[in-house]
C-alpha cells in the first residue's frame, strides 16, 4: 500500500518550504455544512490552499477522488499541461454534485505524480429532510 500523506496545520510547521510542500499537495474540501436530502449538493475539492502545484510533464496532480466515509463518490483526472504547463502553476480543482440521503463525512484524496497520495481532513455535512 502506498504511503498516504496528510495535511499538517501549517502554523505548526516551522519552515516556509515545508509549509509550501504540504499545502500545495493537500486536498481541501469546500462546501456548505448542511444539505437537503435528495437535492443536488455542490462539493468543491481544491488541491492547495495558499500555494499552487506545478503542472510539469513529470510532476502534476493526476487525480482527485471524493468519498463519503468508505463510499466512493467520484473522481476527476488531470493530464500534464492541462492547467497551463510548466510555465504556470495550476490549481487542480473540481466540483462534484452529489445527492445526499443521510449525513455525510466527506474525505478527499489527491495524487501527485512525484509525491504520492494525499488525504484531506474530513468534513461533516448534516443532511435534513
Amino acid at each position: 500500500m502506498p504511503k498516504i500523506n496528510k495535511y499538517v496545520d501549517i502554523d505548526t510547521v516551522e519552515r516556509e518550504a515545508k509549509k509550501d510542500y504540504i499545502d500545495r499537495h493537500s486536498p481541501f474540501i469546500h462546501c456548505a455544512s448542511t444539505a437537503k436530502k435528495g437535492e443536488k449538493f455542490a462539493v468543491t475539492v481544491k488541491v492547495g490552499n495558499e500555494y499552487t502545484h506545478p503542472d510539469d510533464f513529470d510532476h502534476y496532480i493526476a487525480w482527485i477522488q471524493l468519498f463519503d466515509g468508505e463510499r466512493y463518490l467520484g473522481e476527476a483526472r488531470f493530464v500534464a499541461g492541462m492547467l497551463g504547463g510548466q510555465d504556470h502553476k495550476g490549481q487542480a480543482e473540481v466540483t462534484f454534485h452529489v445527492v445526499p440521503k443521510d449525513n455525510m463525512k466527506l474525505l478527499a484524496l489527491s495524487y501527485c505524480t512525484k509525491h504520492g497520495l494525499w488525504e484531506s481532513d474530513p468534513v461533516e455535512v448534516s443532511v435534513s429532510e
